[in-house]
């Protein structure tokens, strides 16, 4: 086996991970730094954040080594697209002493390949924003949702925050006591649990904390949302239910009936042991029974791994991949 070396990173808006491989799996090299998506912090800053998770992952590792690269991230096709970003990228790629080229896909796409190497199936992703990806020969084909909190994103942590929110103000307008859920979510919001003795002076606070604050910040309330549903609160536990049925409506937009190829689901609120990643999969496993269900794993690992299967050196990429994931291949 040749002793090149692949690289892979994970850039997302909150933090960037790049990983160094052998091509027999090995992992040599880690390296972390903050958010690196170019559309929410702008190319030279999210390029900043590159070099330092690439030299994080060089640190002990000559960088001419390297044979290929992959970047993962979502808004693939804008940094594709634009001149200065990958300029930029590709700046940080040379300072870190790389030489080789690198690809650059979509989250989506490093996501399933953290949970299977099959080259055809589905991609089911929910943290902040929910989308839902089919795969073909290792490549993005069609896609689901995606559309941002405004026109969808349903089931996503920002709708069961958002939802969470609407409970809350109907209570408030009906002048029912509140629940267990929408007094957690008065008092992450007010600061304060206390109802005036004008109900809709409350409804009026509550309205200008939230519209104060960039929207997509009632993702923040997810937590509270998952935690109440774990405790059998009633409108925590519809609410999961609903996000389920939405996320497995937007699988069902893409994904063919009696589909037999593997399901990845990735995303914080899919990955954990969360109420809402159970109601999922039992959907899934109701909508489409024979199908491998998996769980996303690490992105950096599987974004290298996608860099190495293009190698000619390596000739069986499915074992390479039971080897860097030994529970999902």
């Amino acid at each position: 086996m040749s002793d090149a070396l692949v690289i892979g990173l994970d850039v997302g808006g909150t933090s960037t991970r790049a990983t160094t491989l052998t091509l027999t799996g090995e992992r040599l090299g880690t390296g972390r730094a903050g958010g690196g998506n170019p559309t929410s912090h702008g190319a030279e800053q999210a390029a900043t954040e590159l070099l330092r998770a690439l030299r994080g992952a060089l640190t002990d590792v000559d960088p001419t080594r390297v044979a290929a690269g992959t970047i993962g991230l979502a808004g693939a096709a804008r940094l594709l697209a634009d001149p200065a970003g990958r300029a930029a990228f590709d700046r940080a790629w040379q300072d870190a002493g790389l030489r080789c080229p690198y690809a650059v896909h979509g989250d989506a796409l490093v996501a399933y390949a953290s949970g299977t190497a099959a080259p055809d199936g589905t991609v089911l992703i929910a943290g902040t924003g929910a989308i839902t990806a089919q795969v073909r020969d290792l490549r993005l084909d069609r896609v689901a949702d995606g559309h941002g909190w405004l026109l969808g994103d349903a089931g996503s942590g920002y709708w069961l925050g958002r939802e969470s929110v609407r409970r809350l103000l109907a209570d408030l307008d009906t002048g029912r006591t509140p629940g267990a859920l929408t007094t957690a979510v008065l008092t992450e919001l007010m600061g304060s649990a206390e109802i005036a003795a004008r109900p809709r002076d409350t409804v009026d606070a509550t309205i200008q904390a939230v519209t104060r604050r960039p929207p997509i910040e009632l993702a923040r309330l997810a937590p509270l949302v998952v935690t109440a549903a774990a405790d059998g609160e009633p409108v925590a536990t519809a609410l999961v239910a609903e996000a389920a049925a939405h996320l497995v409506d937007s699988v069902g937009r893409i994904r063919p009936a009696g589909a037999v190829t593997p399901v990845v689901l990735g995303g914080g609120l899919l990955t954990g042991e969360t109420p809402l990643a159970a109601a999922v999969r039992s959907e899934v496993g109701r909508h489409w029974p024979d199908a491998p269900l998996r769980t996303a794993g690490d992105g950096a690992a599987a974004a290298a791994w996608l860099a190495a299967r293009e190698l000619p050196e390596v000739t069986d990429p499915t074992a390479l991949h039971a080897r860097l994931f030994p529970t999902t291949s």
